[in-house]
């Protein structure tokens, strides 16, 4: 069989948890079937990369999106199956679907329906984004949901797909690259306090990972503890210059030592090594269809103190490998008080933490493997293809 792997992100240009899915899946399929990689960007050793089309130049992102996928579904001819990951790429799947004759399949990273905040980020494309998404979820072959949480969002929010086509594989975790590491070269060159607990996070600023609640629930922390943020590719410019007014604000009321705000993509050694000696892991996403961070988080033996929504709750297990706080929309306040509850209930407490971080990579080894991940993978295409066949 020869897949259409259809994708935004591919190595280097990665920068959320749907590109390192699709980098680590891609590696895994190859023993079992013919993988073609096609991306956006610039030209890669390893992908077949689709740049914007020059006419779409200063075009709305939506617009610009739609072009690199009529390019990719020209040059997917000749496979078997094309599977795209996240609405950047849906479009090509479902057209490349209808021209070639084969089966498409949807992995589902998030949905455009609970993504509201895009708009601020797209202005009209986040409709076109939005059409695009429910086309093809109505005429896929297959999705698969990350998460059992994601697959109910997904027959929620399109509830003309047939249930029977929704599949649950759960995103994996490479912990051979996330593992302990006791090196500290990074937390000294990044200026992380060696003598002082520190909570980490690691995402994008993006209102569906919740930072400015983690900043709200910062003010809280109980004395001495220090917020470090990995954090970076705002979604706009006035999304990240609302993080960094509440990050002086926290500043102002604790200390400029604080807070320490890595701005850069950090590297992977640096990540290691940051969620290797974090007391906490905090995730405070309003949304998250599976989180693969909290995995990463969990393979260096960080515990995760994150809210309970969409599917982290089947990758952190309360009051084993770390906490999870509940969170109601209508009451973000809540959700800020008890991330600062949970926070500091695990700084004052470091032998929990460090049996709840042990507890937490005992568990991404043994349920989340790429591995097993990538026969899943494959068993829904055969489950595709004879829904095409149908």
């Amino acid at each position: 069989m020869k897949v259409g792997l259809l994708t935004r992100e591919w190595p280097p240009d990665i920068y959320g948890g749907a590109g390192v899915h699709v980098r680590e899946l891609a590696a895994h399929l190859r023993p079992l079937v013919d993988v073609d990689v096609h991306c956006f960007g610039a030209p890669r050793p390893d992908a077949e990369a689709h740049a914007v089309p020059a006419d779409l130049t200063g075009a709305n992102p939506a617009l610009q999106t739609l072009g690199v996928d009529l390019e990719m579904v020209r040059d997917t001819a000749g496979v078997d199956l094309l599977h795209s990951h996240t609405w950047y790429a849906n479009l090509a799947g479902h057209v490349g679907g209808l021209l070639h004759g084969v089966p498409h399949v949807i992995t589902a990273h998030s949905l455009e329906p609970l993504r509201p905040w895009k708009i601020e980020q797209l202005g009209g494309g986040y409709r076109v984004s939005s059409w695009v998404e429910a086309t093809a979820y109505s005429h896929a072959q297959a999705i698969i949901a990350v998460s059992e949480g994601m697959r109910r969002d997904i027959l929620a929010a399109y509830p003309q797909v047939d249930p029977s086509r929704v599949h649950v594989v759960h995103n994996g975790i490479d912990t051979d690259a996330y593992r302990p590491d006791a090196s500290v070269e990074a937390l000294e060159r990044h200026g992380v306090p060696l003598d002082r607990p520190y909570v980490l996070f690691v995402g994008r600023i993006t209102r569906q990972k919740g930072l400015a609640h983690l900043l709200a629930a910062a003010r809280d922390f109980t004395e001495g503890t220090v917020l470090v943020l990995c954090a970076s590719s705002p979604d706009t410019p006035e999304m990240g210059e609302e993080i960094a007014q509440a990050v002086e604000v926290l500043r102002a009321e604790r200390g400029a030592d604080s807070v320490i705000w890595i701005e850069e993509q950090a590297s992977l050694d640096d990540v290691r090594q940051l969620l290797t000696h974090a007391r906490v892991f905090a995730c405070p996403s309003v949304y998250e269809p599976l989180g693969i961070v909290n995995l990463e988080a969990m393979a260096c033996e960080a515990p995760v103190v994150a809210s309970a929504v969409g599917g982290i709750p089947e990758v952190v297990v309360d009051g084993v490998t770390g906490l999870l706080v509940a969170y109601d929309p209508a009451d973000p306040a809540a959700l800020e008080t008890g991330l600062a509850d949970a926070i500091n209930a695990l700084v004052a407490d470091p032998a929990r933490a460090k049996a709840m971080g042990r507890a937490g990579r005992a568990r991404a080894i043994a349920d989340f493997s790429w591995d097993a991940i990538a026969q899943r993978t494959v068993a829904v295409y055969r489950t595709a293809a004879e829904a095409m066949d149908a």
